[in-house]
């Protein structure tokens, strides 16, 4: 039960790259939250939907054996539509996630280049400031795993990494909390304290502090539970194989040995 719950996940999987583009808000501290559950909210009631719908229509052990189970759908529906050309919207969707992930990949490497996680050369932009070396580092990585591992296998690689991410991610959070706000919440709550307590007293001044550094905060059980369960369904007991293991061992080996590469041109620069 656990393993199907933990491959099932790599289905729902996609929403963390949102939090790359948080920063185009103008204030995230209050928009990002309500974007990122009513987005979550708006496509679980979809999936249910198409998930209750096909197995109404059709037998699960059907859909469980076709390589095309929507299509068995339509079949089922008498709706007159080409296989070929489902195929074809099929083919496009599935081009279209993979290249948004390598698009959030890319610049993910390339923010932790800027960051002085890894080595600078992943941070150099093209002329079109496209982060090119970056991109050609990750479609490496993506060229070797697919010629080196099934859909399957790569699927689970993938859903236990994000695991471990959300895990992180999740004690993070629990560990953030010492901290009363960041440099730019502080800034603004400031700037906002000096005009307040100009024009209408120390009252304003105390409420523009407050306003500025309200936002989203989750309950603290939240975290705790994410963290948890992230690791569960990272475990062993999930009957995930060897083979899973060792594939996201090397990966995290990669980034150890760039971090580690990085540290050491640091010292020389320095």
């Amino acid at each position: 039960m656990l393993g199907g719950t933990a491959l099932a996940f790599y289905a729902l999987l996609g929403f963390e790259d949102s939090v790359n583009l948080a920063e185009e808000c103008q204030e995230p501290r209050r928009d990002f939250g309500r974007a990122l559950f009513g987005g979550l909210a708006i496509t679980g009631v979809v999936y249910l939907a198409v998930a209750f719908t096909s197995s109404l229509l059709v037998d699960t052990a059907t859909l469980r054996e076709s390589t095309g189970p929507l299509l068995e759908v339509v079949k089922v529906a008498g709706l007159a539509f080409p296989p070929s050309l489902f195929a074809l919207i099929a083919l496009f969707a599935v081009g279209n996630t993979a290249l948004i992930n390598m698009i959030m990949a890319s610049r993910l490497v390339y923010g932790m280049a800027r960051e002085g996680i890894v080595p600078p050369a992943l941070g150099r932009v093209s002329r079109r400031r496209t982060p090119s070396v970056a991109i050609a580092f990750t479609i490496a990585i993506a060229l070797t795993l697919v010629s080196t591992g099934d859909l399957a296998g790569l699927a689970d690689t993938t859903v236990l990494l994000l695991l471990l991410v959300f895990a992180v991610v999740n004690v993070a959070v629990l560990v953030l909390r010492r901290d009363p706000g960041d440099a730019t919440g502080d800034a603004r709550a400031d700037a906002g304290a000096d005009l307040g307590d100009g024009a209408g007293g120390p009252a304003a001044g105390d409420a523009a502090r407050g306003g500025a550094r309200r936002g989203f905060r989750a309950p603290t059980w939240a975290p705790v539970l994410g963290a948890v369960v992230s690791l569960t369904l990272a475990s062993p007991l999930t009957g995930r194989e060897d083979a899973v293991y060792v594939r996201a061992a090397l990966l995290l080996g990669i980034g150890v040995v760039l971090y580690a590469v990085n540290r050491v041109l640091v010292r020389r620069a320095g």
